[in-house]
């Protein structure tokens, strides 16, 4: 990517590194959804910068379009009906979030039919030309925990928008966002180029909008890595190596965000503990911290047989997230 000339502190240049003045937030809510999350992810949003929301609810149908014809225009009367029940409730839910009027679209509830939730939001994502898809946690999610449900789990792996999750019943502050957080969870390679990172340059130029602080992260789990003969050498000296790995990329990192940004409050720090539970809690968190994350798409093998580090770090972080894709730029 080619440097940015212009006043780190302008508006243009602000927004071409992902963070627009006022940015288009679709929020994937329905009505017998049991978690307020993405909502209350929204409101908290809200406190800190002006916003512009559509809220979108999705009817999951597994019929073909032959199907739904042959029912004339019953299907057509019942499904606007239901719309506009959905909108009523729509309406009630962002009010009870504390959501002022002034932040909604014009459209603010739309509802959707089909047959793959995850496709429905990414296209409707991209009709309403949003920065962001706020979504809730699965169903099964422990309170203060994120636990990705089958949507988010594949948009998390194939959205070309960034993706905003929030744990179930996160505690939040008052006054917004506080501090921006950007986290190098996976162990940085040798060929790495932070202009490549659209979550590491989008954190500091969210950081810099809202004038807030802007803290890199690294991590250094331990235990990661069991042998059956009981021997840790090669795990010990594997987690010595990937922490000081982490150590010089946050440090470079450090560097490569004051260059763009210099009047940034600036922090960096590691993470270690006993897995990523111990990781994660070593570090001290705020109310007000937002976490922001870089991911790419998986290969089949690696879904189906390695997992995703980033959705094991995202079980076990208690403050919302933003997520990145590699290919949003």
């Amino acid at each position: 990517m080619a440097k940015d000339t212009s006043a780190p502190d302008s508006d243009t240049a602000l927004a071409q590194r992902g963070v627009p003045a006022i940015p288009r937030v679709l929020i994937a809510w329905s009505p017998t959804n049991s978690s307020d999350a993405a909502l209350n992810y929204a409101a908290w949003l809200a406190r800190t910068t002006p916003i512009h929301i559509r809220v979108i609810s999705t009817l999951v149908q597994p019929w073909t379009t032959t199907s739904l014809s042959k029912l004339g225009g019953k299907y057509k009367k019942w499904f606007k009906k239901e719309a506009a029940a959905c909108a009523e409730q729509v309406e009630k839910a962002l009010r009870g979030a504390g959501i002022a009027e002034e932040n909604w679209d014009e459209e603010f509830s739309i509802l959707v039919d089909g047959s793959s939730k995850a496709a429905l939001l990414t296209a409707a994502a991209e009709n309403f030309d949003a920065d962001f898809i706020l979504i809730g946690p699965g169903a099964a999610a422990p309170k203060g925990r994120f636990l990705a449900g089958t949507t988010a789990d594949t948009l998390l792996h194939s959205s070309p928008i960034p993706l905003g999750l929030s744990p179930r019943a996160a505690k939040l502050s008052k006054h917004g966002v506080t501090r921006v957080n950007f986290a190098f969870v996976e162990e940085p390679g040798k060929n790495l180029e932070l202009s490549q990172l659209p979550g590491l340059e989008s954190a500091a130029a969210m950081a810099s909008r809202w004038n807030v602080p802007l803290r890199i992260l690294g991590f250094s789990p331990s235990g990661l890595l069991s042998s059956p003969s009981g021997s840790m050498d090669v795990a010990q000296a594997l987690t010595s190596h990937w922490r000081e790995t982490s150590l010089a990329l946050l440090d470079v990192a450090s560097d490569f965000v004051l260059d763009a940004f210099p009047d940034l409050e600036v922090e960096t720090d590691i993470g270690s503990g006993n897995g990523w539970a111990g990781a994660v809690d070593a570090l001290k968190w705020k109310k007000g911290d937002i976490m922001c994350l870089d991911s790419a798409p998986l290969s089949p093998f690696e879904r189906v047989f390695l997992g995703s580090t980033t959705t094991e770090f995202l079980n076990h972080l208690r403050v919302p997230v933003i997520i990145y894709p590699a290919h949003t730029r």
